[in-house]
């Protein structure tokens, strides 16, 4: 089974590369697509012409292009696929860190969502890759790594996909609310979460994001809590809007 096998490498590369430089899903120029992917401008324009059309992107002229939540999903795929290459290309073969990028945008396309979480439980479940970007949350239907765990054996043509686009608590705006969906780690994560009154189904909104590597501050039943980046990586949202 491969979710996005229908579509070309060509336009998940320009969507990936949109998820990539866009921040907070805002738009994304054309100029800083072309300057990204090396490519004409008048052809990032073609092409996100393109896009738009079929449902990826919103563009707009002289703004740029933001993804449609059917691109959203589309790149958080890819750009988890491309990461978890790279951990595995670091950490498992050993090769340098310089040459992963590239191995990896080559491997991504043809990697298939059954080898996607075989990789991921061998490689105990990462939050991000070797250059410390976040590695987005599976699109499986769990809400633990624990249950994925336990089901390896399951085939994903039942096991199934979520219906919703979840963000991670460092992905979330100040003052936007949804409920836990998914905790991503072993045991001790989850237990930890639990000690701080963060479980599946929780509701929770967002109070403040610091910059950089700040602390994330949000309220859940009633309390307000501090958690590190390491762990709100870890934390994915079904987000209310």
């Amino acid at each position: 089974m491969n979710l996005m096998k229908h579509l070309s490498e060509n336009i998940e590369e320009y969507l990936e590369t949109i998820y990539r430089l866009s921040d907070s899903r805002k738009p994304v120029t054309t100029t800083d697509i072309s300057r990204e992917m090396k490519i004409a401008p008048a052809s990032v324009t073609q092409m996100l012409k393109k896009l738009d059309s079929n449902g990826y992107v919103k563009y707009s002229p002289y703004r740029g292009a933001v993804l449609t939540d059917r691109g959203y999903r589309i790149a958080r795929r890819i750009t988890r696929k491309h990461r978890l290459l790279e951990r595995f290309l670091h950490d498992v073969l050993g090769i340098k860190r310089e040459r992963i990028h590239r191995q990896a945008c080559e491997m991504e396309h043809s990697l298939s969502d059954d080898a996607e979480r075989a990789l991921c439980h061998l490689l105990n479940m990462p939050g991000e890759c070797p250059d410390e970007k976040p590695i987005p949350a599976c699109e499986f239907k769990f809400q633990t790594c624990e249950e994925c765990i336990e089901m390896k054996d399951a085939d994903i043509e039942e096991i199934g996909c979520r219906d919703e686009n979840l963000k991670s608590l460092t992905e979330m705006d100040e003052n936007q609310s949804g409920r836990v969906s998914f905790i991503r780690g072993d045991y001790r994560v989850v237990r930890r979460l639990m000690d701080m009154g963060i479980t599946i189904g929780a509701p929770l909104t967002m109070i403040k994001r610091a910059p950089l590597s700040g602390p994330i501050e949000v309220e859940i039943r009633g309390s307000r809590v501090a958690l590190g980046r390491d762990i709100a990586d870890n934390v994915f949202i079904e987000t209310e809007g």
